[in-house]
């Protein structure tokens, strides 16, 4: 299985060697996969978002077998993240004061993450109906593969009796990627594309039973709020106000002990002593 980057033009230049991407595993239950070198695009507009997806279908390969005139010949994910931030002032009720620059009063900030996964399954298709030979043939036995270890996953996760159980997320890059989608805190929703064609009727039924199987799996999806981010500003407030105290509380140490120490030099000088003797 190999990973490609379709926001990236192939053989731009010379100059600018081809990425190898690869997974890294999130550490923890809460942090998901992800995938190391690929193109991060900041969008302010769903217009920005539609423009990247159809730039990146324009670089999927797609070819033509006996069952399907413009067969995916891979499996995409397209990943959108979207984070929140909110913040309020928060009035101290004893001092009934809504300025911002009361000390009494606090700025509630909270930042909420969400990451989308659009996935696009390529279908599964045989090689006797399809046809396919040489590197099409290759393409159909790893889009195969993919799908046969993401049943896997998702009967293992929907099964009551095997909860608990060993989880094959890394037998595949496409479970691995979609580990958090699949079994961590997320709502996934699986849409099947069924042919109408009856000479496709076996393979419309396998995709229909493939799909009643991800029912089964039940998450209990929760928001993304990041923690130790409520009362910042109050609480940036409270250490400057007291690191100040102590940085004066500190000089008056010092001038004190500056003047004991000149005091001490005096009493021991020569010139103490010279006004004793007359």
């Amino acid at each position: 299985e190999e990973i490609r980057d379709l926001l990236v033009k192939p053989g731009i230049s010379s100059n600018h060697p081809k990425q190898k991407l690869f997974i890294q595993d999130g550490r923890g239950e809460t942090v998901e996969p992800r995938v190391i070198g690929a193109s991060e695009k900041c969008i302010l507009s769903s217009n920005d978002g539609m423009e990247f997806i159809r730039a990146g279908m324009k670089r999927r390969v797609t070819a033509s077998t006996n069952m399907n005139a413009q067969s995916s010949r891979s499996h995409a994910i397209f990943t959108v993240v979207i984070q929140q931030i909110s913040s309020k002032l928060v009035v101290d009720d004893a001092d009934h004061s809504s300025k911002p620059g009361n000390d009494k009063n606090s700025i509630t900030v909270e930042v909420k993450k969400s990451r989308f996964h659009f996935v696009d399954l390529a279908g599964s298709e045989r090689a006797k109906r399809s046809k396919a030979e040489g590197k099409r043939l290759q393409e159909g036995i790893n889009i195969n593969k993919g799908l046969l270890v993401l049943g896997n996953v998702i009967s293992a996760l929907g099964d009551e009796a095997k909860k608990g159980s060993f989880i094959p997320y890394r037998d595949s890059k496409l479970t691995r990627i979609l580990k958090g989608s699949l079994g961590g805190n997320h709502k996934t929703l699986m849409i099947a594309c069924a042919s109408p064609s009856l000479t496709n009727s076996d393979e419309s039924l396998n995709c229909l039973r493939y799909a009643n199987r991800a029912k089964n799996i039940k998450n209990k999806a929760v928001k993304n709020v990041e923690a130790n981010t409520t009362k910042v500003v109050q609480e940036l407030k409270i250490q400057v106000k007291t690191m100040s105290e102590e940085i004066l509380t500190g000089k008056s140490h010092v001038k004190a002990m500056a003047e004991e120490l000149l005091q001490i030099q005096y009493e021991k000088s020569p010139e103490k002593e010279r006004s004793r003797m007359t």
